[in-house]
C-alpha cells in the first residue's frame, strides 16, 4: 500500500491533481485509515498510471475515467462468463481466460494478469489452470514470438510472470530425501522451456527437489554444480532438431563425469528416435502418462 506522496512521487502526478481526479471524477478512491490519510493499492496505482497515459495523449481525464470504468465492467462481464451458468469450467471457458490472460500480459498489465491468474487457480483448480491456461498462454507467446507478433520486451515480460507463478509452486510441495535430486535446463542456445518447466514441477508435486536452471544454459559451471550439489538426475528440453547433437554432447559430458547419472530427455526434437544417440534416455510419452512412468520408477521396486 502507498501514500499519496510515494504514488505522487512514482508516477509524476501533482497531490493536487490525485485529489482532484478523486473528488471530482472518482477516478481511483483509495482505502481510508481511522485518521483519514489515502492509501493506495497496486491496483489503484496501475490504473493511475493508465489515466495518466490517457491524458497525456490528448483525452479528457473524464472520458479517460469513463474508458477505465467500461474496462472494469468488461472484465467483471468476463470473469462471471467464464465459469457458464452451470459453475463448471469447460473447453471454452479455458479459452476465454487464456485468451484475456494473454491480452492482459500483451498490454504489461502485470496486476490485472496476476488478479487474472488468482482468479483461475480459485475457480478452475491448480492442474488445470496450469495445463489448460498458463502453458496454452506461453505456448501462443512463443508462437507470436517466432512470427514478428510480438516484440522481445513482450515475450520476455510474458513468460517471466507466467515463470514466476511457476517457480511459486515448487516451495509449497515436501521433498523425499531419498528421491533423486534433480537437475533441470536447456541447453545452450534453446529458449522455449514449457515443456521442461512443466516436467520440473510435475517431479516437485512428486517429492523430488529440482534446481531449475531454464532456458539457454552454457555448459560452463554445469558439471561442479552437480558434484557439489549431488544431483542424481538431469532433465533436458530440446524443441530445435539443430540442438539435440549439443545436447547429446551434453549428456556425453555429464556422463563421462558422473557415470551412475540418469537423464530425462524430452521436447519435440527428441520425438524422433533417429535424432541421438541416447534414446534409452528419450521421454516421449504425453504429460497424462507421467505419473504412471514415475511410479513405475520410483514407487514399484
Amino acid at each position: 500500500m502507498y501514500s499519496i506522496k510515494q504514488v505522487s512521487a512514482m508516477l509524476d502526478i501533482p497531490t493536487v491533481t490525485l485529489r482532484a481526479w478523486e473528488n471530482r471524477y472518482q477516478a481511483v478512491v483509495p482505502n481510508r485509515s481511522s485518521s483519514g490519510y489515502r492509501s493506495y493499492s497496486d491496483q489503484d496505482v496501475e490504473d493511475l498510471r493508465w489515466l495518466k497515459s490517457q491524458v497525456e495523449s490528448g483525452m479528457s481525464i473524464s472520458h479517460a475515467v469513463r474508458q477505465l470504468r467500461q474496462q472494469r465492467e468488461e472484465e467483471a462481464s468476463s470473469l462471471t462468463s467464464i465459469m457458464g451458468e452451470t459453475g463448471v469450467a469447460s473447453a471454452e471457458g479455458y479459452a476465454k481466460m487464456t485468451d484475456q490472460l494473454y491480452q492482459t500480459l500483451f498490454h504489461f498489465q502485470a496486476e490485472r494478469a496476476n488478479t487474472l491468474i488468482d482468479f483461475g487457480f480459485t475457480m478452475f483448480g491448480y492442474d488445470a489452470m496450469f495445463y489448460h491456461v498458463l502453458v496454452p498462454v506461453l505456448i501462443r507467446v512463443g508462437d507470436a514470438w517466432e512470427n514478428g507478433r510480438a516484440s522481445v520486451a513482450q515475450e520476455h515480460f510474458m513468460t517471466q510472470l507466467i515463470s514466476q507463478r511457476f517457480y511459486q509452486f515448487f516451495h509449497l510441495f515436501p521433498i523425499y530425501p531419498q528421491l533423486p535430486k534433480v537437475l533441470a535446463l536447456c541447453p545452450e542456445g534453446e529458449h522455449h522451456q514449457v515443456g521442461l518447466l512443466l516436467f520440473a514441477l510435475f517431479l516437485r508435486k512428486n517429492g523430488l527437489e529440482v534446481l531449475y536452471l531454464g532456458a539457454n544454459t552454457p555448459l560452463d559451471g554445469v558439471l561442479e554444480l552437480i558434484r557439489d550439489q549431488g544431483i542424481n538426475m538431469v532433465c533436458t528440453s530440446v524443441t530445435n532438431k539443430a540442438l539435440v547433437e549439443k545436447n547429446d554432447h551434453l549428456v556425453d559430458e555429464i556422463s563421462s563425469r558422473f557415470p551412475k547419472i540418469r537423464f530425462v530427455l524430452g521436447g519435440k526434437a527428441y520425438e524422433d528416435d533417429s535424432t541421438t544417440r541416447h534414446r534409452k534416455w528419450m521421454m516421449k510419452m504425453p504429460a497424462e502418462e507421467w505419473q504412471s512412468w514415475f511410479e513405475r520408477e520410483y514407487l514399484v521396486q
